[in-house]
């Protein structure tokens, strides 16, 4: 049985939060093991829960590389350790980013064959959602390192959500073939010349209107589009709610348009998607944002658990050794 680890001590709002969203599911596919305090965890949780007892935390403001050398009994770290001796399939947490993809990458290692891991999250869009990365794994990617992601994020989609040949578009300055630095221009003609079904160079505006199922970009870019995305569904929410709020008739106009609103709104909600993956390494691991409730906490849980039950990584060191043989 597939086995997913979840810190329970990671995130903004943990462990309580945590506790809510495990005793909210039903009885999963998989073994579930929650690692932390087995002091605060203990009768508060599902009989079919298991835990795993930590006594250190890793705090969001902490320097990655430090906490983990520091905090070898940490959730993170035991969680990643766990991973490398076979006893977890998978591991999902809220917490520190940095420290999650530092573990992950020194705990575990990478997937042969593969120069450098990413983290993809999606992008909700007018027809569904798009798969972007690197979204923070890597401040800077070189030609080869984009091709690797295209490559990834592609296996998954068909393994893991059945889209079959999925498209993909490299953000440039533009959807000429000639923008972009040297590095764009060379990651455009691997892509061109890999075999994967390559849209071309897109603009950045082109991600929400879905116009490809998968988005390459540098570390930077993609982490700085995230995040501006964030705070534009917020910032808009937050206009809305004013002005409806402005007098009688707009609270009457709003609350007819309420449900509507809800229902759009819901789709640009990051919970909706659960996490980010940390592709390429040895391992399954989502990554939250450490902000997140209880819907994305389970969501998150979901979808390390397609990931292993399709064996991706799998899939992706064959694609490799492929193209390298």
């Amino acid at each position: 049985m597939t086995r997913i680890g979840l810190d329970a001590m990671g995130g903004d709002h943990a462990p309580d939060v945590i506790i809510r969203a495990v005793n909210g599911l039903e009885p999963p596919p998989f073994e579930l093991v929650l690692v932390g305090d087995e002091s605060i965890l203990k009768g508060r949780v599902p009989t079919w829960v298991k835990i795993y007892h930590t006594e250190q935390i890793i705090g969001m403001d902490e320097h990655p590389l430090d906490a983990i050398r520091k905090k070898p009994n940490s959730s993170i770290v035991v969680g990643m350790e766990l991973q490398k001796r076979g006893e977890l399939d998978a591991f999902v947490g809220f917490g520190n980013s940095g420290a999650y993809m530092v573990a992950a990458v020194t705990k575990l290692g990478r997937l042969k064959g593969i120069k450098r891991p990413a983290l993809a999250t999606f992008f909700p869009t007018v027809k569904g959602y798009t798969l972007v990365l690197d979204v923070g794994a890597n401040v800077d990617a070189e030609p080869i390192h984009l091709y690797q992601f295209a490559m990834m994020a592609s296996i998954y989609l068909e393994h893991a959500l059945g889209i079959d040949n999925p498209s993909i578009g490299l953000v440039s300055m533009g959807e000429e073939d000639i923008k972009g630095g040297d590095k764009i221009m060379e990651a455009h003609r691997l892509l061109k010349q890999s075999g994967l079904n390559f849209y071309g160079n897109i603009d950045a505006h082109q991600i929400l209107y879905g116009v490809v199922d998968i988005v390459v970009c540098s570390g930077a870019i993609g982490n700085a589009m995230l995040k501006f995305g964030e705070s534009l569904v917020e910032i808009i929410s937050d206009i809305l709610k004013s002005s409806i709020n402005r007098s009688i008739f707009t609270k009457l106009a709003g609350a007819m348009l309420a449900p509507s609103l809800k229902k759009s709104f819901g789709r640009l909600n990051y919970e909706r998607y659960g996490g980010a993956i940390l592709m390429g390494v040895k391992g399954v691991n989502v990554i939250g944002h450490g902000r997140s409730k209880e819907p994305a906490i389970q969501n998150a849980l979901f979808t390390a658990y397609k990931y292993v039950k399709e064996a991706v990584n799998d899939s992706i060191e064959e694609a490799i050794h492929s193209v390298a043989g």
